[in-house]
């Protein structure tokens, strides 16, 4: 197989980048920042928490303990000869790793030495090592971090939610899994993932800023290791459309209640075009410029920490308002008042303008960040979908389509509310 390489431009964003096919079976993103001093890279597997249960090219279902895939994020910056960033501390890059639902990243930003950075990203993650001393100490100081993030009232807030959304979707599981079940991760297991899910052909590489397509790709021709494509199936028990249950709620020694308010959608993929219109529906719903926003802001219901979000991936979708609030309940039902008058009603064309607006103006500045555009361009890949074609999706974007997705989304029937308060009894209600 031989590197494809197709130049990307958009006359409206004033801006191009390069989508190359490698002839290891990488996907590979460079988009070059003429007069930007730093760089950044991001590497990604197509494998999140969510991914307990799969099969290799037709083969046995394997299934494996939860919080896995993080685990495994820990595990593969150590090697036989020390630890990777203790290599990136002789390069002066900044680097770091992550595990979604859905993927796991690796990354690093430099303003120097690029490319002994980047052959350190390229190389670890393609070498992994696992012996059962290493996986076992490696429980204590993930079992800490557990611990951790049980013990914070805006982590808890959102897995009470999902947990109370979701029947049997393991997006209801803590991306870390629990103490219980990090125990029973062998390096044998961890393998078995990684020679799974990190085929180059699974993965997909970003690089933008002060690079060239010459230069990442002079790197890539001497480090990357072909990989052979495979089949990989996922499993996910069927999930029924109706939330679990419309309340729960948690004590925690909180200064001021916290609420997540979750509405779940049907799983289905969302095009440039759906998840443009979904952006302008949000904003003009609920940023800081709409009336529901004032509304909750007049009668006291939210502070400046209140958001929204749209979070969707393999067999999951929903739609999340949070945030701080004294009277969770009433915000809760303010919001879902405002959405059945605008299901009513309609949006209005000021409404509209301006969200429209707001959603184009966020997305063409984070084309100023190189960490946005690598990041932006990563979820897109394993999405499915293109930059400068959502870009284009967002100005081309008429009421009646917003109004459209407006009617498929956000049953006031099929929510539920996450609270977390200090009443001073504990417990999950």
């Amino acid at each position: 197989m031989n590197t494809e390489i197709k130049e990307v431009k958009s006359s409206r964003a004033g801006d191009s980048y390069y989508k190359i096919k490698h002839s290891s079976g990488l996907n590979i993103y460079v988009y070059p920042k003429q007069g930007y001093r730093s760089a950044y890279a991001i590497i990604g597997a197509k494998y999140g928490s969510v991914n307990t249960c799969f099969s290799l090219d037709g083969g046995e279902k394997i299934t494996v303990p939860d919080g896995i895939a993080h685990y495994l994020e820990h595990k593969l910056f150590e090697s036989a000869e020390g630890d990777a960033f203790t290599r990136y501390a002789e390069t002066g890059a900044s680097a770091n790793a992550y595990t979604s639902f859905e993927k796991t990243c690796y990354l690093f930003s430099c303003t120097d030495k690029f490319d002994e950075s980047f052959e350190i990203l390229l190389d670890f993650v393609q070498d992994p090592y696992f012996t059962p001393e290493t996986v076992a100490k490696e429980q204590g100081i993930i079992g800490q971090e557990i611990k951790m993030y049980d013990d914070s009232p805006d982590w808890r807030v959102m897995f009470n939610m999902l947990e109370n959304m979701y029947h049997n979707h393991p997006v209801k599981i803590d991306i870390a899994g629990t103490v219980e079940t990090i125990a029973q991760i062998t390096a044998e297991k961890l393998y078995d993932c990684y020679n799974t899910f990190y085929n180059l052909n699974n993965m997909v590489l970003c690089v933008s800023g002060n690079v060239t397509v010459d230069q990442v790709l002079k790197t890539c021709d001497r480090m990357l290791t072909p990989c052979e494509e495979h089949t990989i199936e996922n499993y996910f028990e069927d999930e029924p459309y109706e939330v679990v249950s419309p309340y729960v709620e948690q004590s925690f020694p909180v200064s001021m209640p916290l609420f997540n308010l979750g509405f779940k959608e049907k799983p289905e993929p969302l095009d440039e075009a759906e998840l443009a219109y979904t952006e302008i529906l949000l904003s003009a719903l609920a940023s800081p410029t709409s009336a529901l926003y004032r509304e909750l802001l007049d009668n006291n219901l939210i502070n400046n920490t209140f958001s929204y979000e749209l979070f969707e991936g393999p067999g999951y979708c929903g739609v999340l308002f949070g945030g701080e609030s004294r009277e969770p309940e009433q915000a809760a039902e303010t919001i879902k008042r405002y959405i059945t008058k605008i299901k009513t009603e309609g949006i209005s064309d000021e409404d509209f303008t301006i969200a429209k607006k707001a959603v184009y103006g966020d997305i063409i500045s984070s084309l100023n960040s190189v960490s946005n555009i690598s990041n932006i361009i990563a979820d897109y890949h394993f999405n499915g979908n293109e930059l400068f074609t959502y870009i284009d999706a967002i100005a081309n974007a008429e009421k009646a389509d917003v109004e459209g997705r407006l009617m498929k989304m956000l049953d006031v029937n099929n929510c539920t509310l996450s609270v977390v308060k200090n009443d001073g009894e504990g417990g999950t209600q």
